[in-house]
């Protein structure tokens, strides 16, 4: 540096003629002094008035799952034009960021998705660097997720992260986003999830007190409630199923669905409609679309999806149903509850829901464990599926409860189609434990088999015609034959499939 301000004096350069120089050295000298990879540094900076909304999330892996997947999609459905950038360290806190706007660090990925949705990677990127490059119209800041719901941590570190953006950002109109996550599935085994007594109501709660809390911790112009979204489609028919196996990042449906509420909150407009499916399907879009849209309505608290039902479809792949499994098979619908009421949506052995659901009209006595396992017949069932199921007492109560006839209601079947059904029976035991299974709509049909240690019979019933409604009956007994003192019956599993 002395050496150029002789040069100044010398030869009376200006001073803007020397900051060229020396920028010019720098870059002979490091080849690329901003940090980034596989850049040309001349397509950076952006135009202010250029009709093209661009965001900027301040984050890690969470801002990942709701801004790099189907946001740019959903918003060039509706005809807008996005750039959405992602400053990312995986697991990155608030207090990360801190301490990397304090010391101008260039320690993260900026993952860019520019207007004609093509996605560049940056690496060894400073938050200074990428608030140069854009005008950005939203830059958002989030926690990382095992502090999410510690207000402390937030009050603690977002002002300097703010204050440092605020003071640097280049649109004069640019809005504050505060990123409200989900809560982990409520099987996650993630060792943070201890901060919130591994119960995911408490993480969400403890989430909402930190949203509704947010606005006096630094000036924020909006929340995007995703964490509430993903809650209010866990009440679905889709259940818990939203993250992928660590219980804490989101699966693509997850992703789905923080994308929608991202989408209805940066336009302000209802995402519900939007022709982007992300190649879910139609029931899995009507989920996640509503879910983003209650959740844009009513931020900081769960609204039941619990009526939402998919329309019947014609089934062009089987059904299959798993009674009194523990664990969820792939291909199979598991229905772990024998009382009155207990229900379950279904979907086909391609993971599509149907429109079809199963309800327990007239309870089983119980679930046993003790079924066959390595089965050979038609049904291809695993171990677990064949080893459990649901069974009934038809003529001496089994402690307290006597089941003549236990009754299954399937809904939502097309009236103008026929249904054939297989049922498969087992329990290790001697004797005959003849199981009878009777399938009524507008006709019936029945089949019986012997349930004891059975491996290879399975019960057929083909061309059974729905009710004007859409509905069949199941009904499961004892059949002729049965020689147990209590006329016990089974049914492991079921197979549906349709003409």
């Amino acid at each position: 540096m002395e050496n150029w301000f002789k040069i100044l004096k010398k030869h009376s350069l200006t001073f803007l003629t020397v900051l060229v120089m020396l920028l010019t050295s720098a870059c002979a000298k490091d080849g690329n002094p901003w940090g980034i990879a596989d850049a040309d540094p001349s397509t950076f900076g952006g135009n202010a008035n250029d009709g093209v909304i661009k965001v900027l999330a301040i984050g890690n892996s969470f801002s990942e799952d709701a801004l790099e997947s189907n946001f740019y999609d959903l918003a060039k459905a509706t005809g807008k034009t996005v750039i959405v950038g992602n400053m990312y360290i995986g697991g990155a806190s608030l207090a990360t960021h801190k301490n990397n706007v304090e010391n101008n660090t260039s320690a993260y990925q900026y993952r860019k998705i520019t207007s004609d949705g093509v996605k560049t990677t940056y690496l060894t990127t400073s938050i200074l660097r990428v608030l140069e490059d854009e005008p950005w119209d939203y830059i958002s800041f989030q926690q990382a997720s095992p502090n999410s719901g510690q207000l402390e941590t937030v009050q603690a570190d977002l002002p300097a992260v703010y204050n440092y953006v605020k003071a640097r950002a280049t649109n004069p109109n640019v809005k504050y986003i505060y990123h409200q996550t989900w809560a982990y599935a409520q099987t996650s085994s993630y060792s943070a999830f201890n901060n919130y007594n591994n119960n995911q109501t408490t993480m969400y709660n403890a989430i909402m007190n930190v949203s509704q809390n947010i606005t006096s911790v630094a000036a924020i112009d909006m929340v995007v409630p995703a964490g509430t979204a993903i809650q209010n489609a866990r009440t679905s028919a889709l259940g818990d199923s939203f993250n992928v196996g660590d219980g804490y990042h989101l699966n693509t449906i997850g992703e789905y669905v923080a994308a929608c509420t991202w989408y209805e909150k940066i336009f302000g407009v209802s995402v519900v409609g939007n022709t982007y499916t992300g190649g879910f399907s139609a029931f899995e879009v009507k989920v996640a679309q509503n879910a983003a849209h209650l959740a844009a309505l009513k931020p900081f608290e769960v609204t039941s999806m619990s009526t939402y039902e998919a329309e019947p479809i014609p089934l062009t792949s089987a059904v299959l149903i798993d009674f009194g499994g523990n664990s969820v098979t792939p291909s199979w619908n598991m229905m772990s509850s024998f009382s009155e009421g207990a229900k379950i949506n279904l979907k086909d052995s391609l993971n599509v829901f149907v429109g079809m659901s199963i309800e327990v009209i007239n309870r089983f006595v119980g679930v046993n464990t003790n079924g066959s396992t390595g089965t050979v017949n038609s049904m291809n069932m695993p171990n677990n599926v064949s080893q459990r199921n649901f069974f009934g007492s038809a003529y001496l109560p089994f402690g307290s409860t006597i089941t003549p006839t236990s009754d299954l209601e399937l809904s939502g079947l097309l009236p103008d189609k026929s249904y054939s059904f297989s049922f498969f029976g087992s329990r290790a035991a001697s004797g005959n434990r003849a199981t009878k299974y009777t399938v009524t709509g507008l006709n019936s049909g029945n089949d019986t088999i012997n349930a004891a240690s059975n491996a290879v019979e399975v019960a057929v019933i083909k061309d059974i015609k729905p009710n004007a409604n859409g509905k069949i009956t199941i009904s499961v007994t004892a059949g002729v034959g049965n020689d147990t003192s209590n006329g016990y019956f089974y049914i492991n599993a079921a197979k549906i499939t349709s003409n």
